[in-house]
């Protein structure tokens, strides 16, 4: 199901005296807070704006503040975290969009210490290991495992947590055992959390839903990340735009509050018949139509 910006409507009747308020998916304002849902409160992983960002962050961070999106989670290109500026000018120009920078994907060998001491600085909450690659052993893993909870401790002494973001091949066996499993059974909750890339996961052919039921409060923060209904081999082209794929987000997301995620981040990579910053705005617009 697609769903768009929702719009309220005044209508007559119905209510003896009153009005009542109806949404475009024809479910009432009533009904929606009856229900207990409420609209998600959501993010941009800033990769999905890779092309046109280097270019003039201020510019796209502005246009993605009008989008609506209140959340950014950032990346370490060229420019580093925080895009060419110290981590307190970057705190003050999102602070005068309404933004807030709550996570960024960053090399932890480079240092690090430094890097999350800024990062508590401003008000961050995570830093986060964005990608590991697929040669690996068992016994690789379990390495990773120590170094997250080497990494998680230097970011709990600043107050902030530590993040590991799957991309597929964590999610698909490796001498018999899910390099995940190892992941996650290695590493200590109060130190390691993990961001859950949903697309990949089911690029990988596993059920997102299942894993978030297993390990709860142990994914905290989502990729929320549509993948085509008519995928091809070449998965760095299946990324669609929201609602346009095969994920049922109302019912992941679902699943997923109710089993300790905190934090909802868009991100798309690839844009066939669209451009990356339509794309954010679509994103956003399908964003504020969905309610868990």
């Amino acid at each position: 199901m697609q769903y768009n910006r929702r719009k309220f409507l005044k209508t007559t009747g119905g209510l003896t005296g009153g009005l009542m308020l109806t949404s475009l998916s024809g479910i009432s304002l009533l009904e929606t807070c009856s229900s207990g849902k409420k609209a998600v409160d959501f993010g941009i992983q800033l990769y999905t704006l890779r092309d046109d960002l280097p270019k003039d962050p201020k510019s796209i961070f502005k246009k993605i503040a009008d989008f609506g999106y209140k959340q950014i989670e950032s990346y370490e290109g060229a420019k580093g975290m925080f895009w060419g500026m110290t981590h307190t000018d970057f705190k003050k120009y999102m602070d005068d969009l309404g933004m807030k920078i709550v996570a960024s994907h960053c090399n932890t060998s480079q240092d690090f210490e430094k890097k999350a001491a800024e990062a508590a600085a401003i008000g961050m909450k995570y830093l986060i290991y964005p990608w590991e690659g697929t040669t690996k052993t068992l016994d690789d893993y379990r390495k990773m495992a120590d170094d997250f909870n080497r990494d998680g401790e230097i970011c709990r002494k600043n107050g902030i947590h530590f993040a590991f973001h799957n991309h597929d091949y964590s999610f698909k066996k490796l001498e018999g055992h899910f390099a995940q499993n190892i992941l996650m059974d290695n590493t200590d909750p109060s130190l390691v959390d993990f961001e859950m890339d949903i697309y990949w996961v089911v690029t990988a052919g596993e059920d997102p839903e299942a894993w978030m039921k297993k390990y709860k409060n142990r994914f905290t923060l989502c990729h929320v990340k549509d993948r085509s209904k008519t995928p091809v081999e070449n998965n760095s082209i299946n990324s669609v735009n929201l609602g346009t794929g095969s994920i049922n987000w109302p019912q992941v997301l679902k699943t997923a509050k109710a089993n300790g995620m905190k934090y909802y981040i868009v991100e798309q990579e690839a844009y066939a018949g669209t451009t990356p910053i339509k794309a954010v705005e679509a994103n956003a617009d399908y964003m504020k139509g969905l309610s868990i």
